[in-house]
């Protein structure tokens, strides 16, 4: 899915603006969510780092993504910067604009995990001794191990399955 973030700085009303919109339709972005933040507030989290920024933006109707709240602050410290807006080129110097699209997080490459030769060679060693038969035979071949097997639990031979005579 395609988004579109607007991030606004209104000196005017001293907030800023961010408004969400996301590819509902092919090709058409559709206007989603749009929230104010105070200016003081905004610099105050500013201020205290880029995670503090991340959380203050985040509300209950708007919680992008880690990869997409990372780009966000970055673009709102550069609009809240001394040099930010002068350094933009055309258009509001107070706006500006973030695209993402998923299909590009859901492309990045992943490292196939190395096998460690010992890993291969402990496991055929186990393969191997399952496969040993010298401990296995001398346990099944003894035919007195299940009758000397003692219980803790003992059943008197005139007590025996007569439940019928008891009602």
């Amino acid at each position: 899915m395609r988004q579109k973030y607007r991030i606004l700085r209104n000196d005017e009303k001293n907030e800023l603006i961010i408004r969400e919109y996301a590819e509902l339709d092919k090709e058409t972005l559709s206007f989603l969510c749009e929230e104010r933040f105070k200016r003081e507030d905004v610099e105050a989290a500013i201020v205290k780092g880029g995670g503090a920024l991340i959380s203050a933006l985040r509300t209950q109707n708007m919680y992008p993504p880690s990869l997409y709240a990372k780009k966000i602050a970055e673009m709102v410290m550069e609009i809240y910067s001394a040099d930010g807006p002068e350094k933009r080129e055309g258009g509001d110097k107070h706006m500006t604009e973030v695209f993402f699209d998923d299909v590009e997080f859901l492309k990045i490459p992943s490292d196939e995990p190395e096998i460690a030769e010992e890993t291969e060679e402990k496991a055929a060693d186990d393969i191997d001794n399952l496969l040993e038969e010298d401990e296995m035979e001398g346990n099944l071949d003894d035919k007195n191990a299940i009758k000397n097997i003692k219980s803790s639990v003992k059943i008197a031979d005139e007590e025996s399955l007569n439940a019928e005579g008891n009602t």
